[in-house]
């Protein structure tokens, strides 16, 4: 939430473009105060670090430096000369540190006392973690698909600037299918029990979905898509991996 907060308060304060401002900037648009997003912003901060203080007492110093990485992230996606959200760069991070290194310190944290830091074990984590990596990233995409010209506008130079929009859409189509790839390969290599199988009954929502953003890139109408996709894609996936476990 944080992050959500003050990537729309950067975007607000940073903005060259008065209609951007304005109209699409939901702190403009929804006539909220800055004042009062920023105090938001400071509250939700520090509730954030004071809990990840006690995880950091709790499970040791692994969780304070996973920490200090995700909260920089945070932080850079939107703040700096050159956030990384104005970047060709925003996919990678969303998905890597919302997909693979939230996944990676609720294992660890939950496992701590017995958790061996080897690739191997990192590579299984980040395996069961990519279907989610590459729907996150596709957020973020598609998010981009759609702000394409006022990216342009605000100098903002994201992935759409050097691939194009068709280039853009092509990579969104190609994750998706490759997420439900990912989910099918898991069970042959063991790192998932063969429930997850059943998320291919979402395959048909996902390319309507996907179908819906190929059509059109207009914020307010089809960046939803990217939305449900991940809502409904991940929570799937999440539900078919647990029941696979407790049977």
């Amino acid at each position: 939430m944080v992050v959500d907060m003050f990537d729309n308060y950067c975007d607000y304060y940073h903005a060259d473009s008065k209609t951007y401002q304005e109209n699409t900037n939901i702190i403009g648009r929804e006539n909220i105060s800055p004042k009062l997003v920023l105090t938001l912003i400071i509250a939700f901060s520090i509730i954030s670090a004071l809990l990840g203080i006690w995880l950091v007492i709790k499970a040791g110093l692994p969780v304070l430096w996973m920490g200090i990485f995700c909260f920089a992230v945070g932080y850079l996606y939107s703040f700096g000369p050159h956030p990384i959200s104005s970047l060709p760069l925003g996919e990678l991070f969303s998905g890597f540190t919302m997909g693979f290194m939230i996944v990676l310190l609720s294992v660890y944290i939950n496992t701590y006392q017995i958790f061996n830091w080897n690739w191997p074990t990192i590579g299984r984590i980040f395996l069961v973690a990519l279907a989610d990596e590459l729907w996150i990233s596709n957020l973020m995409l598609a998010n981009n698909l759609c702000d394409a010209q006022e990216d342009e506008d605000n100098h903002r130079t994201t992935i759409i600037h050097f691939i194009g929009k068709k280039g853009g859409l092509i990579a969104f189509s190609v994750k998706n299918i490759s997420a439900f790839l990912i989910i099918l390969l898991l069970p042959f290599l063991g790192l998932a029990p063969k429930t997850v199988w059943l998320t291919v009954i979402i395959v048909p929502f996902v390319y309507k979905q996907n179908k819906i953003l190929l059509a059109k890139q207009v914020k307010s109408e089809t960046f939803i898509t990217g939305v449900k996709t991940l809502f409904v894609g991940s929570l799937t996936y999440l539900v078919t991996y647990f029941v696979g476990i407790l049977f």
